[in-house]
């Protein structure tokens, strides 16, 4: 499902990726020339995963960037998550958390307490020519929107 298995820190190729989303088939050069957002979450239908959905639905025409959400839940559970909150953008399966281990968006975190391996909440700003600009890793749900939306600004300044 995707190229090579290192993380990516700003200024690196983004990782390629294809899979199977809310839109169709989708890769990386799918976006070639455009601004893409491209956000790891642990799971449809949780309450911060909502809300971090909901904000780049909302924020969607201040981005000017296409956005894509990436977890390890199946296509029907996407789409059905994508329906219920009327998100205008595709959702990823990566069901093998593959894309998420090429981005570094998988390993161990705390969890009530008890340390797990799972989804780590991490955002990815690619520009144009499919470059890395901003790696925000381990980010709050609530929040990290406006700061990209922010940071997007900057860069077309």
């Amino acid at each position: 499902m995707l190229a090579p298995m290192s993380v990516p820190a700003i200024g690196d190729p983004a990782p390629n990726f294809y899979g199977d989303s809310t839109d169709g088939p989708l890769s990386l050069a799918h976006f070639a020339g455009e601004w893409l957002v491209l956000y790891f979450y642990p799971e449809d239908f949780t309450p911060g995963c909502t809300t971090e959905a909901c904000d780049f639905r909302d924020a969607l025409p201040s981005l000017a960037a296409k956005v894509v959400g990436v977890s390890a839940d199946p296509l029907d559970r996407h789409s059905e998550f994508a329906r219920e909150h009327g998100l205008p953008f595709p959702l990823l399966a990566d069901e093998d958390s593959a894309i998420a281990r090429a981005y570094g968006a998988y390993g161990k975190k705390t969890v009530f307490g008890q340390e797990v391996t799972g989804p780590l909440r991490s955002t990815f700003l690619i520009a144009p020519d499919g470059t890395v600009v901003e790696a925000l890793r381990n980010v709050r749900a609530a929040g990290h929107v406006e700061r990209l939306r922010q940071r997007l600004q900057e860069l077309r300044a």
